[in-house]
C-alpha cells in the first residue's frame, strides 16, 4: 500500500500542494492512505478525490480574514521582511472575556466546511481511502490519529480544524469532554502512523529545509519571541518524529521517499500571503519534478 504524508507548516501548504500535484497529477500516483497534520490535514482530502486545481484555487487565495475570526497580531512589513507584532485590542479583548489564547480561528472552520463538501466526504469514504488527521489531546497529554472512515462529515471537519489550531493563537477546541490542539505539538511528521497502517511505499512533504542548521531571527517583542519559542519547539519534534519514521520504515522494510522545501521558505508560517504562497506551491511542483528527474538519471548510471 502507498501512503502520503504531509507535515504541518501553516501556509507553507502551499508548497507541499505543488509537490503533490507532481506526484499525483503528473506521476499518476495512486496513495490507499493519507496523513497528515496541521495544514496537511487540510490538504488531504482534496488530494484523495484528486482535485488538485480546486485545492490550487483554495491555497493561492487564503488570507488571515479566512482563517481568524480574531486575529491576534497584525503584520508589519520592514524592507522585504514581514514581521508580526501583537494586536493589543484583540488581545486585551480576550483576557477581558476571560479566554485562554490570544486569538480565535472560527472562520476556518468554516472555510474547511465551505470548501469540503458533505458530498465529497462521502465519496472518499466510499473508495475505502483512509484519511487521517493528527490532533494533540492535551487533557490526556497524548497524541491522537482521527480517520475519515471513523466518523460523519460533521465531526471530521472537526477534527481538520483541531488538527490546525496552533495554540496559544489560535482557538483551543474541547470535544468529547477533552481538550484538544494543533496536532504539531506531539507529531509534525507523522511518518510513523502511516507504516502502522500498513503502508509500504511510502511520500513524505516536509514543509522544512533538510538543514535546518540556521541562525533564526528571534522576535524583538514578548509576542513575536514567543511565536520563535514555540517554532523551536515545533522544530525539535520534527526532528524526532522524521528519527521514528526513518527507523520504522527500516524495520518495516518500506520504502521512504523524503520531500524537503530546498530552503526556508519564511520566518512565520501563520503570515498568509497570497503572492508568496502561489510562488511556493510553483516551487514545490518544480522540485518535485527535479527530484524525479535526478532518480531518473541515476537509474540509468
Amino acid at each position: 500500500m502507498k501512503a502520503l504524508v504531509i507535515s504541518g507548516g501553516g501556509s507553507k501548504g502551499a508548497y507541499a500542494g505543488g509537490v503533490a500535484q507532481f506526484l499525483i497529477g503528473k506521476q499518476k500516483k495512486n496513495y490507499d492512505i493519507f496523513v497528515g497534520t496541521s495544514t496537511g490535514s487540510l490538504l488531504l482530502p482534496h488530494l484523495a478525490l484528486g482535485k488538485l486545481d480546486k485545492l490550487h484555487e483554495i491555497y493561492t487565495n487564503v488570507n488571515q480574514r479566512k482563517i481568524f475570526s480574531l486575529s491576534p497580531f497584525v503584520v508589519k512589513k520592514k524592507g522585504n521582511r514581514e514581521y508580526v507584532a501583537i494586536n493589543f485590542k484583540n488581545t486585551i479583548l480576550q483576557f477581558i472575556k476571560k479566554k485562554r489564547t490570544f486569538g480565535e480561528s472560527k472562520n476556518l472552520r468554516k472555510l474547511i466546511r465551505n470548501s469540503f463538501t458533505p458530498e465529497e466526504f462521502e465519496s472518499i469514504k466510499a473508495t475505502r481511502k483512509d484519511v487521517i488527521v493528527t490532533v494533540a489531546n492535551l487533557s490526556k497529554s497524548s497524541v491522537e490519529y482521527k480517520s475519515i472512515q471513523d466518523f460523519s462529515y460533521e465531526e471530521f471537519c472537526d477534527w481538520i480544524w483541531i488538527s490546525c489550531n496552533y495554540l496559544p493563537f489560535m482557538s483551543l477546541v474541547t470535544k468529547n469532554g477533552y481538550e484538544y490542539a494543533d496536532g504539531g505539538f506531539g507529531s509534525v511528521v507523522p511518518i510513523r502512523e502511516a507504516i502502522k497502517r500498513g503502508a509500504t511505499e511510502v511520500d513524505v512533504i516536509i514543509l522544512e529545509s533538510e538543514n535546518m542548521e540556521r541562525n533564526k531571527v528571534l522576535g524583538k517583542n514578548p509576542f513575536s519571541l514567543m511565536l520563535s519559542l514555540f517554532g523551536y519547539m515545533v522544530d525539535q519534534v520534527e526532528r524526532s518524529n522524521i528519527i521514528e519514521g526513518k527507523l520504522a520504515a527500516i524495520n518495516k522494510n518500506v520504502v521512504l521517499n523524503l520531500y524537503y522545501t530546498p530552503s526556508k521558505l519564511t520566518e512565520n508560517s501563520l503570515i498568509f500571503n497570497k503572492k508568496l504562497m502561489s510562488l511556493w506551491w510553483e516551487q514545490g511542483y518544480a522540485y518535485a519534478e527535479e527530484k524525479y528527474l535526478t532518480l531518473q538519471k541515476n537509474k540509468l548510471k
